[in-house]
């Protein structure tokens, strides 16, 4: 098979192109990096937002990671199965389940976060390290027009 061919010209200079690609390299190392913990990116999304905001309803979650609650549902049902994740009655409101992080949970969690790091890291190791800090900085801005109106 042919290799592919490269984007027109007009179009690899482009900054939503070039942010594109990056974005996509990236996701491509998180998830094998994530893969070799036995995790899929959603689930690794899922646990450090339960570890971040439990306990929480399970339809609060979906709506605080942009999730689909079927989509959620699924992903707690896998991490509750391998002991991950609890699934109990809420207090306040027992026709809703509140989910919590289980301490295995907070070990893969935090093996998943290392294994994210070394992807980003191999993701940004063109950059020194002075350059790295001023591209994060920049797509921080990027990500967030709000914080350029000083």
């Amino acid at each position: 098979m042919a290799d592919t061919p490269p984007a027109p010209s007009r179009i690899r200079t482009l900054p939503s192109w070039l942010l594109g690609r990056c974005a996509a390299r990236g996701r491509g190392l998180v998830a094998e990096a994530l893969a070799e913990e036995g995790q899929r990116m959603w689930h690794h999304v899922v646990l450090a937002a339960v570890a971040d905001l439990q306990p929480i309803a399970q339809a609060e979650l979906g709506r605080s990671i942009a999730l689909d609650p079927k989509d959620v549902v699924g992903i707690l049902n896998d991490l509750q199965t391998d002991g991950y994740l609890l699934r109990e009655p809420d207090a306040s409101d027992r026709r809703k389940n509140a989910v919590r992080i289980t301490p295995e949970g907070e070990r893969l969690l935090d093996r998943c976060e290392q294994a994210a790091r070394r992807a980003n890291a191999a993701l940004l190791e063109p950059l020194s390290p002075a350059e790295r800090a001023v591209f994060l900085d920049m797509l921080e801005r990027v990500v967030t027009p709000a914080r350029n109106c000083r």
